[in-house]
C-alpha cells in the first residue's frame, strides 16, 4: 500500500529522481547525499533512519546502487508504481546522454577540454564520497549502538588497510546484521548495521 497517495506523487518521484540522476556524476554513492537531501530534508516523505535503512540494501543487493536504491525508495513512498516511476526517472538522463556521447565519441575522447573537465568532477566525487561518509558514520555514532560502530571501524580496516575483498566484507556485515535482526525478533527495533 502506497504510504502517500494522489497521481501528482508519481510525477513529482519522476521528476525528482530524473533531476538528481541528470546531475549527479561518480556513480551510486554520489547519489545517495542528494536522494537523502530531497526525500528526507526537503520533501519529508521518509525518515533518516529509514534511508540508511535502505541504502544498506541497496548497497549489498546485486545491481547498481542508485537504480536499487531508486527502486527501495519508490517502493517505500508509493508501492510498486512508485518504485516503476523511479527507476525510469533515474535510468532516463544517463540513456539519454550515453546515448548522445556515443554519436560523439571520438570527438570527446580526443578533446582535451573534455579531458580537464572529466578529471576535475574526479575531485568532486572524491568530496561527495567523503561527504557521504561523514553524514552515515555520523548518524551511526549518534545512534550510540556499539555493535555498529565496531563494524563500520572493522569494515573499514579489512577492506582499506588489509585489501581484503569488499564482497566478503559485505557477506560478513550481512550474516551479522541477519543475526541481530532474528535476536532481536520481529516486533523489535530497527537496527542499522
Amino acid at each position: 500500500m502506497p504510504r502517500i497517495e494522489g497521481k501528482h506523487i508519481y510525477f513529482k518521484l519522476f521528476i525528482s529522481t530524473f533531476f538528481i540522476s541528470a546531475f549527479t556524476f561518480g556513480g551510486g554513492f554520489v547519489i545517495i547525499p542528494l536522494m537523502k537531501k530531497k526525500f528526507v530534508d526537503d520533501l519529508k516523505w521518509i525518515e533518516e533512519e529509514e534511508i540508511l535503512n535502505l541504502i544498506a540494501i541497496a548497497q549489498s543487493s546485486p545491481g547498481a546502487v542508485a537504480i536499487n536504491a531508486s527502486f527501495l525508495l519508490g517502493y517505500s513512498v508509493a508501492g510498486l508504481p512508485g518504485a516503476f516511476v523511479t527507476i525510469m526517472g533515474s535510468v532516463t538522463p544517463p540513456l539519454i546522454i550515453l546515448s548522445i556521447i556515443s554519436l560523439f565519441y571520438m570527438s570527446f575522447k580526443t578533446n582535451r577540454v573534455v579531458q580537464a573537465v572529466l578529471r576535475g568532477m574526479q575531485a568532486g566525487v572524491a568530496a561527495t564520497i567523503i561527504d557521504v561518509i561523514i553524514n552515515m558514520g555520523g548518524t551511526v555514532i549518534k545512534n550510540k549502538d556499539a555493535i555498529s560502530i565496531i563494524i563500520m571501524v572493522a569494515s573499514f580496516i579489512v577492506t582499506f588497510c588489509l585489501k581484503i575483498n569488499v564482497v566478503y566484507t559485505i557477506l560478513v556485515c550481512a550474516a551479522i546484521g541477519l543475526i541481530r535482526v532474528l535476536i532481536k525478533g520481529k516486533g523489535g527495533k530497527n537496527v542499522v548495521s
